[in-house]
């Protein structure tokens, strides 16, 4: 029986950190809807690049319209998490502002309640720790995010020089940004038990 994921995704999620675990949830036979508040299936969110050119942080470009395929308001919170196998929370500018969702708060909750895969990358933990779903959780997240991961109770895991890592911990599996999708990505094929990508 085929896998299936739920996405969360706003305006200005970081480009590579939905697109690419979008594809490659597919490429291995997971269905994958993605939501966003206020959008609808058929809608679109903007995306944006994120990339390191030199400055003290990333630079911000414009990306692509990334497609929303279900409805986010027809997600039953007390059911959400039996319907899915796994939540995939990209990073981005769009926590920052999803956090604010009451309803985005309780979804991650009712996932991390019944002990489903949580994968979330870069800004994505900002979500995590909004809910208060990290206390005692080993996990990264982009470096700039590591003290709201702390303050959160969180166990800072650690952030390779390359940023091409991913810290498992119990239904949790974080990274610090996109280089870290094969690593990422080959971490949550194995927490949902798909056939050939296991370590």
């Amino acid at each position: 029986m085929s896998k299936r994921a739920l996405m969360l995704v706003g305006d200005f999620v970081e480009d590579y950190e939905a697109m690419v675990p979008y594809q490659m949830l597919q490429l291995v036979g997971c269905a994958v809807d993605v939501v966003s508040p206020g959008k609808k299936s058929g809608e679109n969110v903007k995306t944006a690049i994120h990339d390191f050119c030199g400055d003290q942080t990333y630079s911000e470009k414009p990306g692509h319209l990334f497609a929303i395929t279900a409805d986010f308001d027809a997600i039953d919170i007390a059911t959400v998490a039996a319907q899915y196998d796994a939540l995939v929370i990209p990073g981005g500018r769009a926590p920052e502002f999803l956090r604010l969702e009451e309803k985005i708060l309780n979804l991650v909750r009712a996932f991390a309640s019944a002990k489903r895969p949580i994968a979330a990358i870069c800004h994505g933990p900002q979500i995590l720790t909004a809910a208060g779903v990290v206390r005692g959780v080993r996990g990264i997240c982009y470096p700039a995010v590591r003290p709201e991961w702390e303050l959160a109770g969180g166990i800072w895991g650690g952030v390779n020089e390359n940023c091409t890592n991913a810290v498992v911990d119990q239904h949790f599996v974080t990274a610090p940004a996109w280089p870290a999708h094969p690593t990422w990505m080959r971490e949550l094929f194995t927490m949902l038990g798909i056939a050939g990508f296991g370590k």
